[in-house]
């Protein structure tokens, strides 16, 4: 992919999902991609939380699927993220219900007994947490995203040193900078309500 698109599409992905949407609906491909690379690791998180790794991937398929086919039907694009989370968990449960070698839903305290209408209030809330938390880091500075990216969403985690020559400074300042990045992580998520 060369820069220029990468870069449009890194824009695209901080854009509201208002404007997402309404750009979908136009036919956008580059809006699907920045759609989509906006909200993958909310939906991957869904079946990974409950257990189903290797599921993950056929489920994350089914949920794009669904989200193409029925993103016209979305009334509201600000529900998005809670209506992507809806769409994931009924598809870990159809796909547990087709599976032979169910496990017990009871036996697994991960995988909280729902009726099809709703996700539990605390598996929803967590994940709404998580999807702040990944917007607020994309609204980070560049520098800011990288150094926390490395330092808390990668595991295991890379050493100072490391990090120090990627991102081309000392070693020495990175418990400043993460500081003053950590600083502006909780602003920004102070802003958004968190």
């Amino acid at each position: 992919m060369n820069v220029g698109v990468k870069l449009q599409r890194e824009l695209q992905t901080s854009w509201s999902d208002e404007r997402l949407v309404s750009k979908c609906l136009k036919g956008n491909e580059q809006a699907w991609s920045a759609l989509i690379d906006k909200y993958k690791n909310l939906i991957y998180s869904i079946p990974i939380k409950l257990g189903m790794y290797d599921e993950a991937p056929e489920i994350f398929q089914a949920v794009c699927v669904d989200l193409l086919v029925n993103l016209p039907k979305l009334r509201e694009p600000r529900a998005l993220p809670k209506w992507l989370m809806q769409i994931c968990y009924h598809k870990c449960l159809q796909h547990l219900r087709k599976s032979e070698n169910q496990v017990a839903l009871a036996d697994n305290p991960e995988f909280p007994l729902l009726g099809e209408e709703s996700l539990a209030d605390d598996l929803l809330a967590q994940l709404q947490h998580e999807q702040m938390v990944r917007d607020a880091v994309a609204e980070l500075s560049p520098r800011c995203e990288r150094l926390v990216r490395m330092l808390f969403f990668e595991n295991p985690p890379r050493p100072y040193d490391q990090i120090a020559k990627e991102l081309d400074i000392a070693t020495g300042s990175i418990g400043f900078i993460r500081g003053r990045c950590l600083n502006k992580l909780k602003k920004q998520l102070e802003k958004m309500g968190f």
